[in-house]
This record gives structure tokens, sequence and C-alpha cells, in this order.
């Protein structure tokens, strides 16, 4: 490699370096650098979980009763989606949203200190449905008026057609008149219940229900059989937008309720980061100390890397929003000790080949490319594992597997390019290339010259 394409990169590792570090910066800290013109009041900050930061749980029950036995756990698995994608949607920090049982659903919302709040953003997710006219509808007294007064739930019978099968909807405006209007999209088991239902209410009405009140009721003027349907009506533009948001956020397939209700403090997830960052700093230390008295000068190359490292993945949780629990906390302290894995690989390479009698230089390049294949193959088949844990993981499982799969791909980069970077810089130049320095006997040194 060129001395000028050596210097770049270096130069490029350090300014990615000084980058991380400003990033990992506390927020709000008070370091005064105005002759720099820097300015560290930076907004990024470290997400924590439900268990480290505190937050609301919410247990919610399903109401099965009009769902066959055999589509009820379908029923509760789209509605956990429901959920999550709906608080997703509010900005919630790695929500947990679980099916317990048969038709509870749990959900974790961390950050969310008021519960009220908490409440709200699930309680406007809305559960639709469509009911047709009943066609034998209970007899009413009429009233002291002489009014006869039937109920939504009376005039309107269940057509099993709800949210389940609902797709999306979209904002629509009529070509003469300019009135918004909301079309709505059914997959292919709607499409079908859609045509069926239309087919036998032609020139009567189908009721959209909306968490238990009509949202509209409009006559059938003909089989509708592609599985579009329109909603009209006296809207704004701004309940419009609205009301496609709400079901654009997902209909739920069940109407559900809630059954328990709890804050969750964040006095035990303190004392929890405190001894996660102990541990840490312990394993860091214990790491550093193994590399720099078995390793010597490559090993003291690898801590320095290994810090770069650190930051580098500091820097990404906090730029990505990656939020932090106590397992993702585990993966990423499991990984500081992963990361020195491919060093080690390359160094023991390295001193084989100085054994050997080969210069220095020599050494060091095809020690780097001797390893790479084991590093590779190493660190890939851990990505698939991670990849694996974070499809099929529920959330706690999936920040454990995101913050070690990170922690994987940077430590390649820093063992593959930061150390062997450094190490061509002090060997390209003549700087402490005795032997002795990276653990080889005298005797090595004796067979070969830089």
């Amino acid at each position: 490699m060129s001395k000028k394409r050596l210097y770049f990169i270096f130069i490029i590792i350090l300014l990615l370096a000084a980058g991380a570090v400003y990033l990992d910066i506390p927020a709000g800290s008070k370091i005064n650098l105005k002759p720099l013109k820097i300015n560290y009041d930076q907004p990024f900050k470290l997400k924590l979980g439900l268990d480290l930061q505190g937050g609301s749980y919410l247990v919610y029950e399903g109401d099965l009763s009009n769902i066959p036995a055999d589509g009820q756990a379908d029923a509760m698995s789209s509605a956990r989606d429901v959920i999550e994608r709906r608080v997703n949607a509010f900005g919630v920090s790695e929500p947990v949203v679980q099916v317990s049982g048969l038709n509870r659903i749990i959900v974790e919302l961390p950050g969310i200190k008021n519960i009220n709040d908490a409440i709200s953003q699930i309680g406007q997710t809305p559960f639709l449905e469509f009911r047709q006219e009943n066609p034998n509808p209970p007899k009413v007294t009429p009233d002291k008026n002489g009014q006869i007064n039937v109920t939504a739930d009376q005039a309107f019978i269940a057509t099993g057609l709800s949210g389940k099968q609902f797709k999306r909807a979209s904002l629509q405006f009529d070509q003469r008149t300019g009135v918004p209007q909301i079309s709505l999209q059914f997959d292919a088991e709607g499409t079908k219940l859609f045509s069926d239902i239309t087919t036998k209410n032609v020139g009567k009405r189908i009721a959209i229900f909306l968490d238990g009140q009509i949202l509209s009721a409009p006559t059938v003027n003909q089989a509708i059989t592609d599985g579009q349907a329109i909603i009209t009506g006296q809207f704004t533009v701004k309940e419009a937008k609205d009301l496609v948001t709400r079901l654009n956020a997902g209909a739920l397939p069940v109407p559900i309720k809630l059954v328990q209700q709890q804050n969750i403090g964040a006095t035990l997830g303190l004392e929890s980061v405190k001894k996660s960052v102990a541990a840490g700093l312990i394993g860091f230390v214990i790491v550093a100390l193994f590399m720099m008295i078995y390793y010597r000068l490559p090993g003291i190359l690898a801590v320095v890397a290994l810090l770069i490292y650190t930051s580098i993945s500091l820097a990404i949780f906090k730029l990505f929003g990656i939020t932090l629990s106590l397992a993702g906390i585990a993966g990423f302290i499991l990984s500081v000790g992963m990361a020195v894995d491919a060093n080690i690989l390359i160094f023991e390479r390295t001193k084989e080949e100085l054994r050997k009698g080969k210069t220095l230089l020599t050494a060091v390049e095809d020690g780097f490319n001797r390893a790479w294949l084991s590093v590779r193959d190493s660190n890939f088949s851990s990505l698939i594992t991670t990849f694996i844990l974070a499809y099929f993981g529920s959330s706690i499982i999936r920040g454990f597997a995101i913050t070690l799969a990170l922690g994987i791909i940077v430590s390649m980069f820093t063992a593959i390019t930061v150390t062997r970077t450094f190490l061509r810089m002090l060997v390209g130049h003549n700087i402490l290339v005795h032997h002795g320095l990276y653990g080889v006997p005298k005797m090595s040194e004796e067979k070969a010259s830089v």
C-alpha cells in the first residue's frame, strides 16, 4: 500500500473516532470550547428500555366471543401486530407487545410516565367492522312521545367482515364536488366477504362501525367485487385525514378492553445501569491488560482500536436511536470481548510468520491475510445467529441481538482496518520494529530484518 493511501486511511480513522467521541459526550455537558467554535450541546441521547428508565405497563383482554375457535390465535396475533404498529407510530422506544395466554396482550411502553397517555395511545386504535341490516329487528315499545328508538346494535348485525381483513385506507376527492372521501381496500379474504355481503344486500344499507359507533351507513347500489369501498359523508379535509391515519395505524380484528395498568419506576433500572457499567469497565480493563501483557505492542494497538470500537458503537446507538435494555447492554458487553477475538487470531498468525523468519512488514501483511478467512467465517456465523434472534425473538431478545450484531460489524472494521493501519504506520516507518515487542523470541529476529 502506498504511503499516500495509508495516510488517507489513518486520517479517516482519526476523524471517525473524533466524530464518535463528539456524539458520545452526554447532551448538555458543560464543555467550554468557544475558541474552537464547537457546540457540544448536541441532541443525541441514549434511549433506555422500560427496565432501565421506567414507563407504563398495560394488560388488555380481547373479546373472542365472535371469533371461531380455530381463528382465535390468529386474531390475537393480528391484534398484537396492530397495537405494536400503533405505539411505534407515536414514537415509543422499543415497546414490548406480546400475547399472553389465550386472549390477553401485554404492552410495555418505556419512557411513558403518564399512564393516561399510554392508555390513550392504545385506546385510539380503531375496531372496524361492517354490519348488515337486521332482517328481524326486535320489537321496541314506543316512548312517551310515541317515537320508536332502535339502537345501532339492534338495527344491524355482524357480517364477519372486520379490521382483520382490512388492508389500507387512502384519502380521495370526489371529481365532481371535490368532497373528501375515504377509500378502503381489503385483502383477498376481505374482498370475497365484501363481495358476498354487497351481493346479498343490494338496495339495503351496510353500516361501517368504528369503535362500536356508526361511522357511515351507505346504501348498496350494486355488488362490489373488487375489494374497493368508498366512505362518503360530510367530512372536512382534516377529519378525513385523521380518520385515514387512524385506519392505516391498524384496525383491530377483535375488541379489546384494559384489565390492568401499572407505572414502572426507574429506581431498579438506575441500579442495574450502574452495575452494568461497572461490569463493562471491569471486563474492558481485564481484556486490555491481557492484550497488552501477552501481545505487547500489537496488544496496545488493539486496546486503542477497542477504545475506538466502543466509541463508534455508542455513537451508533445514539445516532440511530437504538434502545438499550438490560439485554441490550448484555449484548454490548459481550461484543467487547468478541471485538478482540479477531485481533488475537491476527496476532497469532503474525507471530507464526515471524517465527518462519519473514520480515516484520511481510509477517504483518501475511498474518492479516491468513487470519481474514477465519475472522470472516466466525463473525458471519455469529451474525446469522443474531439475525435469527432478531427476526424470531421478542422485543427483549431483539434488543440483545441488535446490539450484538452492531458490535460484531464494528469490531470487524476496527480489527481489520484500524489495527492493521496502525501496525502499517509503525512498521512502514521502522518505528518499534524490535521483534520482542511482538512476543517473538530473539532467535526469530536474527533470521530477518525489516
